[in-house]
């Protein structure tokens, strides 16, 4: 293992020097929007709500949203599509995919490659986004840490995803979904705006609505997911001996709806419960359970106890 983990320079971005330079620009300049403009919007709900307080109409938004668009990604991009741990109607399947969009971290299909991507090769040189490779020390592991958290974003994929989609795409439900992502995207903000103002009946409220229920809330939902890359790799502990350094996490094991039993994760890949111990909050396998009951989902798929 300490042979395979040495420092090696990392395999699983594209080349930046062979990528077309509109390509490149192209995939940095929209990292970068993606990163500063919601980081923007923490700054300005901060400004707004200077000497005034927080409302009850930024909190429901801001948590509204988040549990909508952060279960799009757990329950939906991830366990759904990605690793195929449930079936569902079709009409469920839709609306996971567009509620996973409104979090912004990219087309469902282009998600999907990526993260199937990261269980081929997890925590080896092939893996997208590990912390692990980038040189000994204290320097070695910074880097390791912001490369797994966002570093990775800045440069393009490399060729081959289409290999590790084929199923999805064969779906008209997944091509469409993904096809439509700046419109899924533009509606996550656009949704809490007009809530927000009709709730609170003013302007004022459709305002917060988008701030806090769009920007703040896309900023939220980014870095519980990008931690799920970064800190679940780097600490927590491993009841199970995995080939990579995935790690259970109990504080993202609760804010990210069950994602933070990693360790769980990639010991039973396809299982639609993460969290396997009765202590261990899994709320996005509660979401998949009550899918069930309702005839909605079935087919989910469970480690067996032994």
């Amino acid at each position: 293992m300490a042979a395979r983990l040495k420092p090696v320079e990392p395999a699983h971005a594209a080349d930046p020097h062979a990528v077309a330079p509109g390509r490149l620009f192209a995939v940095r300049l929209g990292t970068a929007l993606g990163v500063l403009v919601p980081l923007a919007g923490v700054g300005l709900a901060g400004w707004l709500t200077w000497g005034r307080g927080f409302g009850w109409v930024e909190l429901l938004m801001v948590a509204g949203m988040y549990t909508v668009t952060a279960m799009g990604v757990t329950v939906g991009f991830h366990r759904l599509y990605t690793h195929r741990s449930f079936e569902a109607v079709a009409p469920v399947r839709f609306l996971l995919g567009v509620c996973g969009s409104m979090a912004i971290q990219g087309p469902l299909i282009e998600w999907v490659s990526r993260h199937r991507r990261h269980h081929q090769h997890s925590d080896d040189v092939g893996d997208p986004h590990s912390p692990h490779h980038h040189g000994d020390g204290l320097v070695g592991f910074a880097k390791g840490f912001v490369h797994a958290h966002i570093g990775w974003a800045f440069n393009p994929d490399p060729p081959g995803g289409e290999k590790y989609v084929p199923d999805l795409r064969k779906s008209r439900v997944a091509r469409l979904v993904s096809a439509l992502f700046p419109v899924w995207a533009v509606l996550g903000v656009i949704l809490p705006a007009a809530v927000g103002g009709l709730l609170s009946g003013t302007w004022g409220g459709a305002a917060a609505g988008a701030v806090w229920g769009g920007l703040v809330r896309i900023f939220l939902v980014h870095h519980l997911t990008w931690s799920i890359n970064s800190v679940c790799h780097l600490w927590g502990s491993r009841p199970y001996p995995t080939r990579d350094k995935s790690r259970n996490n109990a504080l993202f094991g609760i804010l990210a709806f069950g994602e933070g039993w990693h360790n769980n994760h990639h010991a039973f890949p396809v299982s639609a419960r993460h969290g396997l111990r009765w202590w261990q909050l899994d709320a996005s396998y509660l979401a998949i359970r009550a899918l069930e009951a309702c005839g909605l989902a079935w087919a989910v798929k469970r480690p067996a106890a032994a």
